[in-house]
């Protein structure tokens, strides 16, 4: 084979770009020099220089473009054309001649040999046989082969999505087709993914077959995000059409073999693609996650998916298996995957029985300084607005929330803070957490006549300095929370960041008029973090200065009687100054 390309290297070699000129001039003008066809197709080739290639397209491209409503289909073989007249065979083989020039027009495109500027030739001319090719209507075919080179590429995919996403994915015919090729790709690597699970054992192999399977479907992702989702009937700009974007799509089948060639293209108008087009996005984007995907795309799809995908299914419920699983993971995914699996629960009638428990074990402390923490946090204040819920859930969580803010940075405190406040305003049936005045049971026989009736508060006799809540328990039904008491808000008021002392204070109203209060909104507190806070500090006005005044200027930070037995004070030694 390389003896081959050698000697079409070095018959090349022998044609100047205006000797190619020629060759393409005279193949135009009459069909005596039928065989410079055959010579032009040598030069589309990675390893011919790019003006030569340039220079061939053009001239094939001018020849066959007037000639694709004449050409048979793919279908036709030789053996059948033997008997029939010459001009049969004649189209039967430029037709050949014809894919061939397809074949190497998709080598050029993916070849790392090829400049960005020849691939963006070769795509357009792709993508007008794409139009041209069925009798103006689209060719599927041609264009599933590209896409196919495209995606299995070595080649990165943003050099094509640049040039397909501004000039052709605003036809609705091409979104289409691509959503079609795009799980037709989808059930293949599933396909292969299956096969090898069965059949590798070589860790070699397996690693380049992962790596091969991981870049698959990170371009198939990548085409699915760039594509436009399906809109509802809209504008006329929507139903435009890049098969029938010119004047040919007025002319008529007449082979007959063309009728009936695979596929619905030729059948297809604006109006039935419109009315399709729903299902084969959610046909596409369903299949898609059924793959094993990378975490970093897995990622990437659960932050927008509730945005791009769902309000555009045919059936959102059908996502429900990826989410709950998802879902189940734990950690960041979890939390990722929440915003989906509220929309489904909320707007859709998905019944998830274990969503409180889980979403009761994402309360840790890394997931106040996680990257998407202010989606998160406004999402757990939503799933927990309902007033039907249970006292021993809103106990529960009020008293994880509590316990977290000793041990998280100052801003989680805050949100904590305004979450607290929710839930008591929300749940008047837990305020005994933040009212109750608990007496020693040891004491509480001698002193039981002593209380006047009238005490507004709940007064209970438990023993001193024991918290019945466990916080290591995942169940919310057994955590003892209803038991306890937010100590952990009184320890705040003396919090070293003076904006969580003061803003303590909120909680000392009475929460259960709630007419006399309004809820918090949690997206005030949600993004907070240590240069918010700095920020707010800095431009607050102070009424009060607090100062000091010192008799004597202090020679250390503790006075030594703060610490007996500790000294402060660096010895001096001598023959020092």
């Amino acid at each position: 084979m390389a003896s081959i390309l050698s000697k079409k290297q070095k018959k090349n070699e022998k044609y100047t770009l205006k000797e190619l000129k020629s060759l393409g001039h005279d193949l135009l003008t009459s069909r005596s020099h039928i065989n410079n066809l055959p010579l032009l197709l040598t030069f589309v080739s990675p390893e011919s220089p790019p003006q030569f290639v340039v220079e061939s397209l053009l001239s094939l491209q001018s020849f066959f473009t007037p000639l694709l409503s004449q050409l048979p289909s793919t279908s036709s073989s030789p053996s059948s054309t033997k008997t029939e007249d010459p001009e049969v065979v004649f189209k039967v083989w430029l037709r050949s001649k014809f894919d061939e020039f397809v074949k190497l027009l998709l080598d050029v495109l993916v070849s790392q040999q090829s400049e960005d500027s020849l691939r963006g030739i070769v795509l357009e001319t792709l993508m007008e046989f794409v139009k041209l090719l069925n009798v103006g209507r689209f060719h599927s075919s041609i264009y599933h082969r590209l896409l196919d080179a495209i995606i299995h590429s070595e080649v990165d995919i943003e050099i094509f999505l640049d040039i397909l996403t501004t000039k052709y994915f605003k036809y609705i015919d091409v979104r289409y087709f691509t959503y079609i090729s795009m799980e037709k790709f989808v059930k293949t690597l599933e396909a292969s993914v299956s096969a090898d699970r069965t059949v590798i054992e070589n860790s070699e192999a397996e690693s380049d077959s992962k790596e091969s399977l991981e870049l698959s479907v990170r371009k198939i992702y990548q085409v699915l995000s760039q594509i436009p989702p399906p809109e509802k009937q809209a504008e006329k700009s929507q139903h435009e059409m890049w098969s029938g974007s010119d004047e040919s799509i007025s002319e008529k089948p007449t082979d007959k073999k063309k009728k009936t060639e695979k596929g619905d293209s030729t059948l297809l108008s604006p109006a039935t693609i419109s009315k399709r087009m729903k299902l084969k996005f959610t046909k596409a984007w369903i299949s898609f996650l059924r793959l094993p995907l990378p975490i970093d795309v897995y990622k990437e799809v659960l932050a927008s998916i509730h945005l791009t995908v769902i309000p555009h299914l045919s059936n959102p419920t059908m996502l429900c298996d990826f989410l709950t699983k998802s879902y189940d993971i734990g950690g960041v995914v979890s939390v990722m995957a929440l915003s989906s699996l509220f929309i489904l629960m909320t707007q859709h009638g998905l019944e998830y029985p274990f969503f409180y428990e889980k979403l009761y074990a994402l309360l840790v402390p890394s997931v106040f300084v996680a990257k998407h923490r202010a989606k998160f946090l406004q999402l757990l204040d939503a799933c927990l607005k309902s007033s039907m819920l249970p006292a021993y859930l809103a106990a529960s969580f009020t008293k994880k929330l509590s316990r977290l803010s000793l041990s998280i940075p100052p801003a989680g405190s805050l949100v904590i803070t305004a979450l607290i406040y929710n839930l008591l305003r929300r749940n008047p049936t837990i305020n005994h957490l933040v009212q109750e005045i608990v007496e020693n049971a040891d004491e509480a026989n001698t002193e039981a006549g002593e209380h006047n009736e009238s005490q507004p508060k709940t007064i209970k006799k438990r023993k001193l300095g024991i918290d019945y809540f466990n916080n290591q328990e995942s169940d919310p039904k057994k955590s003892g929370a209803l038991k306890s008491s937010l100590w952990e808000i009184d320890t705040l008021r003396h919090h070293y960041c003076p904006p969580v002392s003061r803003f303590i204070s909120s909680l000392e109203t009475n929460l259960t008029i709630r007419s006399k209060t309004t809820e918090m909104k949690i997206e005030d507190f949600s993004s907070g973090s240590y240069a918010t806070i700095f920020g707010d500090e800095i431009r607050r006005r102070v009424k009060q200065v607090p100062l000091a005044f010192y008799k004597t200027v202090p020679t250390s930070l503790f006075a030594d009687s703060d610490f007996p037995g500790w000294t402060f004070t660096i010895p001096q030694e001598e023959g020092t100054c």
